[in-house]
């Protein structure tokens, strides 16, 4: 609970709030931001929905946050910010906030306050520690090497496992983040637990448990900063992780239905119930019939072609799965009392195999009796030879709405929201309807939960006068054998051109990996790519160099932040559609379809508009950037549905010839 509401009277008004925040970050005020601050202020007090896009350079994290403190000091209630990435959180955590609240604390009655808060598993667990759960898959500790790809290096498991020991004697907050150099996943797990094997308030230690003190102190602040899957869930689930709280502010809201839809699909993986049966002959349980309907759910899966399942299971699977439902129940009873209270770790031991159990049972329970917008396929990895049965949500639209916007504010906010200046498809997606649209300035009933309004504040940069969108629309169109030697021979001509500065950016993993071997057999010029080194070392070396340039996937597209002469040219191998095999998009397109509208158009070219949108939006990133985007697929300048594309895209001045390209670039990078 957060202090006592302040007057109105004692707390100064938004634009001397705005004034001051924007003095304290040495910027100068900005139409679009003000604009925004003022829509948000008024979302706030009217209790209405609001969605709004701010552009690159906008400072739209100041534009929420001045609003939200006065907010929360005003009405004595918290404001949930909440956040796709870990990125952002960092930011306005470590920078954004600590600035905001120091300058507005003379205008406001009390310093507000704020916090972090993560779900369990991002803590340290000090039982865990202390031997209170079985250590994981123990002959890997020392006898293999766990790699990284946060951090690109090769250390044993155990090496890394001594090391958070030596972190946990020392470490404030118990949180993974804080950690300097990264662990693998595999080597986190040795020291932490997720929520459902959690000993909560039984545990010897939860007087000293990083998880428990970071959620005691989100009790009480004004401004709590989380991610979208941690509210979600919690909103869902009713497990009260978050604080009561009547605004939240969706930052990155872009990415906010995907985040959701995936914190809530569930997945069936027979590696599941090795581990379950290992944990439960740890505590001296018989599992060979648990054990055995885990291997019959391995042969069942191998029988099924990759793909949505249309209609029923197939009958083999489903009865696999429903004897893996059988028996993990039986497990899950009979484990209730196993293991020898006497020895230390049985009751954390117990807890995590009934929490593995009861996983299982509830995965197996979706899957027999699936909702009817529940999507159930089949994949079968060709890399790591896993098989895997998962079940999501064709749509979270009406969950979020039941469970989140009907009982507080919500503020949606991004760069890309709005693609091509509509607010009606993000809204949809999250539950609010086209009627109940009001006006910026409108404040709607209070019994009117759904209203909602849509404002697009723009963005300063003069985006026509910084930057070219360039189209190579005389290359091949892009085929599913991969780059062809064509777009590989413009790209070195265009890297060339630039002398490097080029933020490379690719649909798959093997296109980046095989233009950056074409380009570096053909000029000296430094290349990073993506998964050779840790991102953080490849982005700062990018950053550094204005000679170097970065290859890589979705990480970049959305992730990356090089501003200045070091990112000059941004390319885009090919517009990014959703592969049509997959079954989400192919049941959503197919939703559409049904209901007389297009669903490539709806789906698929949506999708592939925000992704644009977000990888363009690399290159202009301040007011003095300068460069070009160049997109290698001639279906931006041919298709029917280029238009759209484009229209999501920053307004670049347009060409397609080749040779103006060039040009441009050398002028650029000599200049």
């Amino acid at each position: 609970m957060t202090a006592a509401p302040a007057s109105e009277a004692s707390v100064a008004s938004l634009s001397t709030l705005m004034e001051a925040a924007v003095g304290a970050i040495g910027g100068s005020p900005r139409e679009g931001q003000s604009a925004m601050a003022e829509a948000v202020d008024t979302a706030m007090r009217g209790q209405r929905h609001l969605l709004v896009q701010a552009g690159t350079g906008t400072g739209k994290s100041l534009a929420y946050l001045v609003p939200a403190l006065r907010h929360a000091v005003t009405s004595g209630r918290p404001v949930v910010v909440s956040t796709a990435t870990i990125a952002l959180q960092t930011q306005l955590i470590r920078k954004d906030l600590p600035r905001i609240v120091d300058a507005l604390a003379p205008h406001l009655p009390r310093t507000p306050t704020f916090a972090l808060l993560k779900g369990r598993g991002n803590y340290l667990c000090r039982h865990k520690m202390d031997g209170g759960y079985p250590v994981e898959d123990p002959g890997s500790l020392f006898s293999e090497a766990a790699v990284d790809p946060a951090s690109g290096a090769s250390e044993r498991l155990g090496d890394q496992v001594r090391r958070l020991r030596a972190w946990a004697e020392e470490t404030e907050t118990g949180d993974r983040d804080s950690l300097e150099d990264p662990v693998s996943d595999r080597a986190w797990r040795q020291v932490s637990v997720l929520g459902n094997q959690c000993l909560g308030q039984t545990c010897p230690m939860v007087g000293s448990c990083f998880a428990e003190r970071s959620r005691e102190i989100a009790k009480e602040v004004d401004v709590i900063v989380t991610n979208h899957a941690l509210l979600a869930i919690d909103a869902f689930d009713g497990h009260g992780i978050i604080p009561e709280h009547d605004v939240v502010v969706f930052d990155e809201a872009h990415d906010l239905t995907s985040r959701v839809t995936g914190a809530v699909t569930e997945v069936l993986v027979p590696g599941m119930v090795r581990g379950t049966v290992r944990d439960l002959r740890g505590l001296g349980m018989a599992a060979t019939a648990l054990d055995d309907a885990g291997d019959e759910l391995r042969e069942a899966l191998a029988l099924v072609p990759d793909g949505r399942v249309i209609g029923d299971l197939p009958e083999r699977l489903a009865d696999a799965i429903e004897q893996l439902r059988v028996q993990a129940r039986t497990a899950h009873t009979d484990a209730k009392d196993a293991g020898d209270e006497g020895v230390v770790g049985t009751a954390g031991a117990r807890k995590a195999v009934r929490s593995s159990l009861q996983e299982i049972i509830d995965v197996c329970e979706r899957l027999l009796d699936p909702a009817e917008d529940d999507v159930v396929s089949v994949s079968h990895s060709p890399v790591t030879g896993r098989s895997s049965v998962q079940v999501a949500p064709l749509s979270v639209a009406l969950a979020m709405r039941g469970a989140i916007l009907e009982h507080r504010t919500a503020v949606l906010a991004s760069a890309t929201l709005a693609l091509g200046g509509r607010f009606e498809p993000p809204a949809g997606e999250v539950g609010l309807a086209r009627a109940a649209r009001t006006g910026v300035d409108e404040v709607p009933s209070r019994e009117d939960h759904g209203a909602w309004a849509g404002l697009d504040v723009g963005s300063p940069f003069a985006y026509r006068r910084q930057g070219i969108l360039y189209t190579a629309a005389h290359l091949p169109r892009p085929g599913r054998e991969g780059p062809s030697l064509e777009m590989l021979d413009h790209l070195t001509e265009l890297v060339e051109a630039s002398h490097g500065g080029a933020l490379c950016l690719f649909s798959s993993r093997r296109g980046a990996e095989l233009a950056a071997e074409h380009v570096r057999a053909r000029l000296d010029l430094p290349i990073g790519v993506q998964g050779e080194d840790s991102m953080g070392n490849l982005v700062r070396d990018f950053r550094e160099d204005p000679d170097t340039s970065l290859f890589g996937t979705l990480t970049l597209w959305q992730g990356v932040d090089v501003p200045g002469q070091a990112c000059r040219l941004v390319t885009i191998d090919r517009i990014p559609f959703p592969r049509p095999d997959d079954p989400l998009t192919a049941a959503r397109q197919e939703r559409v379809d049904q209901r007389g509208s297009s669903g490539f158009m709806a789906v698929s070219v949506q999708h592939a508009a925000l992704l644009m949108a977000q990888g363009a939006g690399r290159l202009i990133r301040t007011q003095e950037d300068r460069g070009m985007v160049a997109v290698l697929d001639p279906r931006l300048a041919t298709a029917r549905y280029g238009q759209v594309l484009r229209a999501a895209m920053p307004p670049l001045w347009p060409t397609q010839d080749p040779r103006v390209a060039v040009d441009a670039l050398r002028r650029l990078s000599a200049s």
